[in-house]
């Protein structure tokens, strides 16, 4: 793929109150997309203002991602929510970044779920239909196309592009694959990977080639235009500088995809 584009998103303003994990203001000068904790795993009111304001100033576009009401446990526990009660929530949490975006010149312009729901919209296509409903109950589409940042070939991309949300799909260089191309579970071992010349190895692999190695060393077929650095990682805004320098070593171009 000598012509190959990719975008480079993060896990940004995941804090509250005076705790911390993210490096935004550095990962902000690497990364294309900033994906914004919208207060229901993560963040707060002058959290998500702050972190608007920085990627508005940096070109950085703003993506709500949206999670389970589960701050104690970092949107990573699974929970059963009824589906309107879903929609209602993810509609709230774009409408509540939406201000800050707004505050700051810019708007939302893309929904990516984080954690558990992430995970189980992949399969469960009730869970993706009130993340969809949601997304359109907010209101954010009437200010432009509005797309949904998630796995390849997952019941949410497929519901989404169902009621003509554009769709984007994405992959992680530092989450071990199944040879059916899904994540492995953070509960098993091994599934995030923490050798940072292994994570870039994958990453250019999954940009240049669409490829990347799965848990038994078999590669695997991955479709992405947008690409998950990790933003609660030790040194995550290092690795990303040096994920982009070997992107653009091998000939990758890195742009946003809205």
């Amino acid at each position: 793929m000598a012509d190959a584009v990719i975008d480079l998103n993060a896990d940004l303003g995941e804090g509250f109150g005076r705790w911390t994990l993210t490096d935004d203001e550095a990962l902000l000068s690497v990364v294309t997309s900033a994906n914004v904790a919208c207060g229901f795993h993560a963040g707060d009111p002058s959290t998500m203002r702050r972190v608007c304001a920085l990627a508005a100033e940096r070109g950085v576009r703003i993506g709500a991602q949206v999670s389970y009401r589960d701050l104690a446990g970092f949107g990573r526990r699974a929970m059963d929510v009824p589906p309107e009660e879903l929609a209602d929530e993810i509609a709230y949490q774009i409408g509540a970044l939406q201000v800050f975006a707004r505050a700051a010149g810019s708007r939302v312009s893309y929904v990516k779920p984080h954690g558990a729901l992430y995970n189980r919209v992949v399969a469960d296509g009730e869970q993706a239909e009130a993340v969809v409903a949601g997304i359109l109950r907010s209101g954010a589409v009437s200010e432009g196309p509005l797309p949904v940042l998630g796995l390849p070939g997952s019941r949410l991309l497929a519901v989404a592009g169902d009621v003509g949300l554009p769709v984007v799909t994405e992959a992680f260089a530092d989450r071990a694959y199944t040879w059916a191309g899904t994540l492995v579970p953070r509960r098993e071992p091994d599934a995030v990977i923490h050798e940072p010349e292994k994570v870039i190895t994958r990453a250019v692999g999954i940009a240049r080639d669409g490829t990347v190695e799965a848990v038994g060393g078999e590669p695997v077929a991955v479709e992405a235009r947008s690409l998950c650095v990790h933003g609660d990682t030790p040194g995550a805004a290092q690795l990303a500088w040096r994920i982009r320098g070997a992107l653009a070593s091998a000939g990758v171009r890195v742009e946003a995809f809205t």
